[in-house]
Formats: structure tokens, C-alpha cells, sequence
């Protein structure tokens, strides 16, 4: 919107209607130390057109996977985006909608997000979605909190092979709850079984896995599901949304509530965001899951009609019976991320999960033959893997975006290991951009 100032007239007559002089009797109740004593040292002004060109030349030394080659992952992946997501997704009926806060204000909007409350369900095999939550993180402590709700325990199990970012919001949301967190201790880059036993008892509210794990790793599920509803826990799911192409939905090997990031369901990376938070369960905990849903209904014609319903927020109930303080959802990211799913289909997310799977597994072998890198952990991966290397990490990845690519993350960001970086690759890198990942890192790593 251009910036349109005002005349001194204008604020004349503005002063004249709220009573008061000048514009400094507005600011009478701010304490002398804190107002300015000279003109702020700003620049002259300059036109909309240079405003633009500088703009555009300050922006122009961001570096994103628009003009460099991208292998970062642990959350935020840079897969294509088919154009028609973008398009539809930004027509105004969309992009400037307010939220629908009383169920008859948008049948659209509202209709828009039970389609995708349908596609979530049947990504993940659960019966019942909500909205989406504002991001993968904060539905995994949704997920957590919910638990102990139910179960009315207060130990949280997490897999220490969870996104480390993901522990801390957990840690974060329940600490002042007094719920209680414990890690459960790797073996080479995945969770075992036996270690589960070790530490799930009748105290366990939930345990919290994620599969493809943090390293890229796929967990061995095989029974844990029993297990832990043998204790009258929940078993939590984190999940990569694209890797269903190719593996078991969570909700057929037992799990109680599945969570996600959704930021690969057709949302550029964007800096950070904004995301989406996928958040699904199982029908007995409907009445439970925290944010808005929306549900389908008739009018007194017989015509369909599309409600919130099951509104167990701090705005529809007493504060004290809500079952969360999340009152709004991500629902133009939503909107995104039905668009993008309706447009793959399910031979579309088969066919970009197999090129993540093929490629990854491509770079990696050739990865593992150049001297002094190897790949860290002799697991099934999926499109993420971690390499350790005897050369000095950070030195390495910033000489590789030099040359316009990112290499990958650096796991001492993580406070793991610092001869660890983390690589992911999906469906957007050729054989080309891998071989020359692998020229550019032989030639940088003979000189460090």
C-alpha cells in the first residue's frame, strides 16, 4: 500500500477533535528521560522509486534457494511448489479473509479447512484433524500436554532422536505445568526397543518418536505401539508429511496422535515461515485435541452447511475447561497445504517421496567415497542422512556457499557432535547439482 502522510491541516484538525494543542500535549504521560532531546538524525527522503531500487538492492544479498543450490533440512525443506499453489492460494478471497470466529461468517473459508482436515486424516490414517496449529513444534507439545490430560500422569517420554528444537518447545510448554520430560537414549542414530521397555512405566503419559528421526533415520516401530499402551500411555507420532509416499501411515502401526510440520506441503521456506502445524488423533481423544475444528452439517432445508464445532477454546468455554490456549490455526498456510496436496494426489506424493528417497541415497554413496567424509550412522534413511568429516565443519560449509551451495547444517548448532553436518535432499536436485556438490567438496576440502 503506498504511503499516503498527512497535511498539516489534517493534523490540525485531528489535534482540534481529540482536544488537545499540539502534538506534544499527547505525549505529557511519557517521563521526560525518555523523550528525545534533538531531531532523530535520519536521511533525507528520497522517491517511492528510489525507496523500491534500494529495497530491492538491500534484498538482493539474502541468500535463498532462488540463486544457491539447497541440501539444508531439519525441518524446512526446499521442495518444489507446483505454480498453481501459489496462484490460488494468493487470490484475495483467500489471502485477505479474517479468521472465521462464528461458524456462519465464511462457508468458504470454513469449507477450505474441513477439506483439508479430510487430506490430513487420510495422510496420516487418523480419524479426526484440526485446523492445524501454528507449527510442528508447538503441536508436538499440544500433543504432549493433551497427553497427561488424558492419562492424568505427568512423564513425557521423548526419543532423543527428535528434532532437538521440537525437545526444547516441549520442555518449554509443560515446564510451568510441572509435567514432567525425559529423553530416552539413542542406539547409533535410532531408539531401540529394549530401551523403551527400560524406561516406559505406569507413570508414562506418552512417549513422543519421530520417524524419519532428526538424523534422517527411519525408527523401528515394530511393536512399540503395544508396549506402550500396555502402560495406559499415548503413543505420539511426529511425522515428515512427504515420506508417507512411500511408508506406513502412523495410524497403522497404533499411534494415538500424529503431529508434523507442514511447511514441505507446498510453503516456501520463507526465512522461517510462517508454517503450519499438522495435528491429528484418534476419535476417543476428539473431544480432547486442542486449537478449532470444523465440521459438516445440514440447515433446515437439508442443505449442506459447514460449522466450527467441538470448541474447547479459552473463548468458547471457561477458561479452566479449555482444553488449550490456542485460539486461532494457520489457515491461509492450510489452505496452501490442501491445494498442494489435491494437486499431487497420492501418485504425486509417491513419486516425489522415491526421487527424495533415490537421490538422497545417490549423494550420500558418493559422499561416503571422498576422503575424510563418511556417512555416520548404517541406518535405512529416507531423504536426510549425517555426514562426519575430519575437516573443520563451519570453514567447509561456508567456503561450499561461496560457491553457491548449501552444504548442509552444521550438527554443533544442535550442540551435537563438531565434526557432524546434517544433508537433506529432495526431489528438486539433478544428478548434475550432486555431482557438483561432490567437485566442489573434494576442491575445498584439499584446501582446508
Amino acid at each position: 500500500m503506498p504511503y499516503i502522510s498527512n497535511t498539516d491541516k489534517d493534523r490540525k484538525e485531528m489535534l482540534e477533535a481529540i482536544g488537545v494543542s499540539d502534538f506534544q500535549e499527547l505525549l505529557k504521560d511519557i517521563p521526560e528521560e525518555f523523550k528525545a532531546e534533538c531531531r532523530i538524525n535520519l536521511p533525507d527522503g528520497i522517491s517511492e522509486y528510489e525507496l523500491t531500487k534500494e529495497m530491492r538492492r538491500l534484498a538482493s544479498k539474502n541468500l535463498n534457494t532462488a540463486n544457491i543450490t539447497s541440501y539444508l533440512g531439519a525441518g524446512s525443506y526446499d521442495h518444489y511448489i507446483p505454480s498453481i499453489t501459489g496462484f490460488l492460494a494468493s487470490r484475495p478471497e483467500f489471502q485477505t479473509a479474517y479468521t472465521p470466529y462464528q461458524a456462519e461468517v465464511s462457508q468458504g473459508t470454513l469449507q477450505s479447512i474441513y477439506e483439508y482436515q479430510t487430506m490430513i486424516c487420510n495422510l496420516t490414517g487418523m480419524h479426526v484433524s484440526n485446523a492445524s496449529m501454528y507449527d510442528g513444534a508447538s503441536s508436538m507439545a499440544e500433543a504432549a500436554i493433551l497427553a497427561c490430560r488424558q492419562t492424568k500422569k505427568k512423564k513425557i517420554l521423548i526419543a532423543s532422536t527428535v528434532n532437538p528444537a521440537n525437545i526444547e518447545v516441549v520442555k518449554t510448554f509443560t515446564n510451568s505445568i510441572g509435567y514432567e520430560v525425559e529423553l530416552i537414549n539413542e542406539d547409533n542414530g535410532t531408539v531401540s526397543i529394549a530401551e523403551y521397555e527400560s524406561k516406559i512405566d505406569d507413570t508414562t503419559a506418552c512417549v513422543i518418536v519421530q520417524t524419519p528421526n532428526f538424523y534422517g533415520n527411519l525408527e523401528d516401530l515394530e511393536g512399540l505401539a503395544d508396549l506402550i499402551h500396555s502402560k495406559k500411555a499415548l503413543f505420539i507420532v511426529s511425522i515428515d508429511p512427504i515420506s508417507i509416499g512411500l511408508f506406513k501411515k502412523p495410524g497403522e502401526y497404533g499411534a494415538d496422535i500424529v503431529v508434523a510440520e507442514g511447511q514441505c506441503l507446498g510453503l516456501p521456506q520463507g526465512f522461517g515461515g510462517p508454517y503450519l502445524g499438522i495435528f491429528a488423533s484418534t476419535k476417543k481423544l476428539m473431544r480432547k485435541i486442542p486449537g478449532r475444528v470444523v465440521g459438516v452439517t445440514e440447515d433446515i432445508d437439508g442443505k449442506r452447511g459447514f460449522v466450527l464445532t467441538l470448541q474447547t477454546r479459552e473463548q468458547h468455554i471457561r477458561r479452566d475447561k479449555a482444553t488449550s490456549n490456542i485460539c486461532s490455526n494457520q489457515a491461509l498456510c492450510a489452505l496452501t497445504a490442501g491445494i498442494y496436496m489435491s494437486t499431487m494426489g497420492e501418485e504425486g506424493f509417491k513419486e516425489v517421496a522415491e526421487n527424495c528417497y533415490w537421490r538422497s541415497h545417490y549423494l550420500a554413496k558418493n559422499i561416503s567415497e571422498v576422503d575424510g567424509f563418511e556417512i555416520k550412522y548404517d541406518k535405512p534413511f529416507f531423504k536426510e542422512f549425517v555426514v562426519k568429516t575430519k575437516y573443520p565443519v563451519k570453514p567447509l560449509i561456508a567456503k561450499m556457499v561461496e560457491k553457491g551451495i548449501f552444504a548442509g547444517i552444521p550438527m554443533e548448532d544442535f550442540k551435537v557432535n563438531n565434526d557432524e553436518f546434517l544433508v537433506a535432499v529432495t526431489e528438486k536436485r539433478s544428478k548434475e547439482e550432486m555431482d557438483d556438490y561432490i567437485t566442489v567438496l573434494k576442491e575445498i576440502s584439499n584446501k582446508l
